[in-house]
């Protein structure tokens, strides 16, 4: 079965706004076993919209078209689904008490351009799950079923999880169970992890029955994704462990820092969790990104103390006890790691200090960084030199400091009586 997804918006074609949901879309269809051979982009154009629509549903089975289900005069992707299926759209008295009362529960009086979002194709069916004011629908036009969902992410990603992915393999007679399960790896290239894998991936060729593919995700790792296909739940649960355990094997174990949708902050929280472990940071160049992805963790504050974030070298000085001097130092980084520990109280800590750029700072280049932890009493420091812009130095070595914890906490785990 083949499924286009088709996003809609001018503010996509103009680079306002970054497309993230068809890429989410492509890799859950990917998940039920539905491949996606086109993603399209059109603009807030009705005929144009019509166009795409018609195209699509020719050569598929399913389409998802997203956004332009809002109130807003340019939301018509109502009225091109009706003009496509050959229809008139109806208001639905059902969905105007509906939209209403959400506005009720907030407290709020609903706009009478709200009204807008009852108006459903004739013919059409309301996806029964909506959690904001936008109703989704599904169509026929001609032999195939088009899904129109919100553009909102969390609206559409909810449609699509808790009532789109039963009925699209209803509808395409699928009674195999589709599992999927990712590694998440950081310290490896894709080439990398590919010669590690190769005679699993030749395996797996061979045998048809489980898949295994990369997602590159940039600042949040290189994923290796699993997905079996079997009879029941349980048969593709088993089939996902053995094929886990092999790549497993055939890479690095510490090159895995997490399952699915653990992050490298939540694995670092629960490491330190079970050794009992507190945990401060020390910020410069991050300003706070590290602090924020850790206390964005639920029940992070069992682990976490805080965070300071010295940008200035005199507030270094005074806060941290970082000696006089270069602040883009393996000296001042140590002193950071020790500083944070010492005035948050806690057990173990990060820091970074460097050059995010444009520019260089204390004659030091962009994309110079120290990171240190402290552990145990002891501090370790690195230099790294990114080759990358401001916002992907500071992302990279967020992750990156928080990587180089955990493996200090894995050694220690792996060394404790």
């Amino acid at each position: 079965m083949r499924c286009e997804v088709v996003a809609v918006g001018t503010e996509l074609l103009l680079g306002q706004v970054v497309d993230t949901n068809s890429s989410w879309i492509g890799e859950h269809l990917a998940s039920l076993g539905i491949d996606s051979h086109y993603q399209t982009k059109v603009g807030d154009n009705f005929d144009r919209i019509c166009a795409v629509l018609r195209a699509a549903a020719e050569r598929n089975d399913f389409v998802v078209v997203c956004g332009g289900l809002g109130p807003t005069p340019d939301d018509i992707t109502r009225d091109a689904l009706a003009a496509v299926m050959g229809v008139a759209l109806r208001r639905d008295a059902e969905l105007v008490e509906r939209i209403s009362a959400k506005f009720w529960r907030r407290g709020r009086s609903m706009p009478a351009n709200n009204l807008r979002q009852a108006d459903v194709p004739e013919g059409a069916e309301v996806i029964p799950i909506f959690p904001g004011t936008a109703p989704g629908l599904v169509c026929a036009v001609g032999g195939t079923v088009v899904y129109a969902v919100p553009g909102v992410p969390w609206e559409m990603k909810t449609m699509m999880t808790d009532w789109i992915a039963a009925d699209m393999r209803r509808r395409a007679g699928v009674s195999e169970v589709i599992q999927s399960r990712v590694l998440r790896t950081w310290g490896e290239s894709e080439g990398g992890l590919a010669e590690r894998l190769a005679v699993v991936i030749e395996r797996l060729d061979a045998s048809g029955t489980v898949t295994l593919a990369f997602l590159a995700s940039g600042m949040e790792g290189l994923k290796v994704r699993l997905t079996a296909k079997a009879d029941t739940t349980a048969e593709a649960a088993a089939m996902l462990d053995a094929e886990e355990a092999a790549v497993r094997a055939a890479i690095d174990e510490r090159l895995v820092f997490g399952i699915d949708e653990e992050t490298m902050e939540s694995t670092v929280l629960g490491l330190c969790r079970r050794a009992g472990l507190t945990l401060a940071t020390a910020e410069s160049l991050t300003g706070g990104l590290i602090a924020a992805r850790l206390s964005a963790v639920a029940g992070a504050s069992d682990v976490f103390r805080g965070s300071l974030v010295t940008y200035a070298a005199e507030t270094k000085y005074r806060l941290l006890g970082v000696p006089h001097g270069p602040v883009v130092s393996e000296e001042a980084v140590r002193a950071m790691a020790a500083g944070a520990c010492e005035q948050l109280g806690a057990d173990c800590a990060l820091a970074v200090t460097g050059v995010a750029g444009p520019a260089p700072a204390e004659g030091v280049d962009p994309g110079v960084v120290w990171t240190a932890t402290a552990l145990d009493g002891e501090v370790e420091a690195r230099r790294h030199e990114f080759p990358f812009d401001r916002e992907r130095t500071r992302q990279f070595t967020t992750i990156g400091v928080l990587n180089e914890l955990r493996l200090r906490l894995l050694d220690r785990a792996g060394s404790a009586p």
